[in-house]
């Protein structure tokens, strides 16, 4: 405890030492250069997420882009990809899932060409007349066998994505917020501690 307000004192005597207008500086100094770091960290993550854009609509290397998204947006403040308030996530691979959708489509497609060529083949009759018993049978023939066309299920939830920073974090922005606050707080000290002289 002693040496706490030893401490305790040896930094008000440092505050006091300091004009309240070279911590005013020094303030500002931080509180701008974090802004600009801010706002540099926010870019890049736009940046990143463009990247993610580009590479699901040429069919890149989806996971690399949005593991460098990722890795940014959590290790640096002010870069959040949330959905907050929206209905939509930020991140939504719209291109990569259309392309799973569409292969998924073909597959489905292709396999009811071939029951119902496979029918065909199996209900006697002519081919080239208008047979209602022979279309019936196809017709049979392909729901017993599993013909549909609404069984397409990918979840969209698997290429949506949002992505939440810090609140802080130790990089530039977030040293010279700490530290703008600091010296904040050492001017309001200061301008404080004045105020008691008086």
């Amino acid at each position: 405890m002693l040496h706490l307000n030893k401490l305790m004192k040896q930094i008000f005597h440092k505050i006091a030492a300091v004009s309240a207008k070279a911590w005013l500086i020094l303030f500002v100094v931080t509180a701008v250069i974090c802004v600009v770091a801010l706002r540099h960290n926010n870019q890049t993550m736009v940046k990143l997420r463009d990247q993610v854009y580009t590479v699901d609509k040429s069919a890149g290397d989806v996971n690399g882009a949005l593991n460098k998204l990722r890795g940014y947006v959590f290790t640096h403040m002010n870069t959040s990809l949330s959905t907050g308030t929206t209905i939509k996530p930020p991140i939504q691979l719209k291109y990569t899932y259309q392309r799973l959708y569409d292969a998924e489509y073909n597959d489905l497609q292709a396999a009811n060409q071939k029951i119902y060529n496979d029918g065909k083949n199996a209900c006697p009759g002519p081919s080239n007349a208008y047979d209602p018993d022979r279309l019936a049978c196809i017709e049979n023939y392909a729901v017993n066998h599993g013909v549909s066309g609404a069984n397409i299920r990918i979840p969209a939830g698997l290429y949506e994505f949002d992505f939440i920073s810090p609140t802080w974090s130790p990089d530039l922005a977030g040293w010279t917020l700490l530290l703008s606050a600091i010296f904040f707080v050492a001017f309001a000290a200061k301008i404080l501690l004045s105020q008691f002289k008086k």
